[in-house]
């Protein structure tokens, strides 16, 4: 017999109608769907891009839901006590939601859980954040990859949950729960005055990601593989951001990216590996949930990276360091939220090789500025070049980011796309860094050109020596 009694879908990354599970499982009830965002302690600890860009989401993912005869309810405090609050006003008998996998996330989950069953309320997490569990992933021997190709091979033959369709309607209940006011949250407010500038460069919404995922397999995934490395080419899907705060599925990107491929783009299996990429960042942060805040390989806790970056690290995070392809990364990140991904790479080599800066402090840095931001593929993005972590690219592999200029920005689009100082006429985007720093940074696109702070083969000698170092003690 069916349930009528209200359902609690409880919103997390997964700001979307389309291929939710969390939202499938609510509609089988048969009764009333509430939807129900929660600001708790968790989300009150987000770094300032990550919840501002959140709060983007949730005031057009508001809009989305008024489209189809709902509405998102908003709470502030402990998630179990909300939970149990609004259950108390609405009868609701069910919640559901959609899983994250990072310690916090499932400590919180798995006590809410228990306590909702024990009140006899159903309490269930489903899929939908990721194609595989990491716990169905598991190596012949029956434990964890720690190398990405062999998970690549492990899972590509798998198959990936189908896609279902937006909902035309979801039922109301017969009375809405009390809700806060979004704007009340303030969630832009640690952004300053850089919220306007970043906000225009994001791309907002469900029918965004998928206009956008749509233009990548018509328009660019044929070149996506030569072409991905090049920053000031739009060559790559832009789609982080929406994956991000769950605007789309890696389910979709999958199997229109599988159908890519058989219609033979070139291009569409290394999108596809990409996507699997993901995938293994949350595998390993589900079972080594320690390379969130500390070296993933316990041999790198005594390497001599330096524990107080002081101006060093400032010059780094203002894009004054002198070089070229560095300070156009760190300013495309302070400006738009995002970093592409060959710069991410250029820039984080910088800090931990020819700075010896701790990988923790550009990660931190990150977690503060990424509106994409995600906590396994920034985690592992970073020790990945760092060396410290699992398949993590050799720390004597260091790059040359005048000689990564040269390879990857020849004609220096991307430089002069961010770096005003020097140009008659800077371009907008250029401009754009200057109005979102802070003013304490006393920024001046009319001021010289920073010089290298650090001699490159000095910096690169330095690094390896430390390395060889560590290699002689253990």
């Amino acid at each position: 017999m069916t349930d009528t009694r209200p359902v609690i879908w409880w919103i997390r990354r997964d700001l979307r109608l389309r291929d939710n599970p969390a939202l499938q499982d609510a509609l089988t009830h048969g009764g009333p769907v509430i939807p129900l965002y929660i600001l708790d302690e968790q989300e009150e600890a987000l770094g300032a891009a990550p919840k501002f860009r959140l709060g983007l989401g949730l005031k057009r993912f508001s809009k989305t839901l008024g489209a189809i005869g709902s509405r998102l309810t908003l709470r502030r405090g402990k998630a179990l006590e909300v939970l149990q609050e609004v259950i108390a006003e609405t009868g609701a008998a069910h919640v559901v939601w959609s899983r994250l996998y990072d310690p916090k996330a499932i400590e919180r989950d798995s006590e809410i859980k228990e306590a909702l069953k024990a009140a006899d309320i159903t309490a269930k997490s489903t899929g939908g954040r990721l194609m595989f569990e990491p716990w169905t992933v598991e190596t012949k021997a029956g434990g964890m990859f720690k190398v990405y190709t062999p998970f690549w091979k492990a899972v590509r033959e798998r198959d990936v949950a189908s896609l279902t369709d937006a909902p035309a309607r979801l039922r109301a209940p017969d009375t809405w729960p009390k809700s806060d006011v979004l704007d009340d949250y303030r969630m832009a407010a640690a952004m300053r005055r850089g919220a306007e500038i970043v906000a225009g460069y994001c791309r907002v919404g469900e029918l965004a990601a998928l206009e956008q995922l749509d233009l990548f397999l018509h328009e660019r995934v044929a070149t996506y593989k030569q072409d991905r490395d090049f920053p000031a080419r739009e060559a790559t899907s832009e789609l982080s951001e929406n994956l991000a705060w769950g605007e789309i599925s890696p389910h979709r990107m999958w199997h229109l990216g599988t159908r890519a491929m058989e219609d033979g783009k070139q291009g569409a299996e290394h999108f596809l590996k990409e996507v699997v990429w993901r995938e293994f960042a949350y595998h390993l942060m589900f079972h080594t949930p320690h390379m969130l805040t500390r070296n993933w390989r316990e041999e790198w806790d005594d390497f001599d990276w330096r524990e107080d970056p002081g101006q060093d690290l400032l010059a780094w995070q203002q894009g004054q360091t002198g070089y070229d392809f560095v300070d156009a990364a760190m300013r495309e990140l302070y400006t738009t939220g995002k970093m592409h991904n060959r710069a991410r790479m250029i820039v984080a080599s910088f800090l931990c090789k020819h700075l010896m800066i701790h990988w923790k402090f550009g990660m931190q840095f990150f977690e503060d500025c990424l509106v994409d931001w995600d906590p396994a593929a920034n985690a592992m993005g970073w020790q990945w070049v760092a060396g410290s972590g699992p398949d993590a690219a050799p720390f004597f592999r260091i790059f040359n980011p005048d000689g990564q200029l040269e390879k990857f920005d020849e004609k220096l689009a991307y430089a002069t796309r961010w770096i005003a100082e020097g140009q008659s006429q800077p371009p907008q985007t250029a401009l754009d860094f200057f109005q979102a720093t802070p003013r304490s940074w006393a920024l001046d696109p009319m001021a010289p050109r920073a010089r290298p702070m650090v001699d490159l083969k000095r910096g690169r000698e330095r690094a390896l020596a430390a390395y060889e170092n560590r290699k002689s003690a253990g």
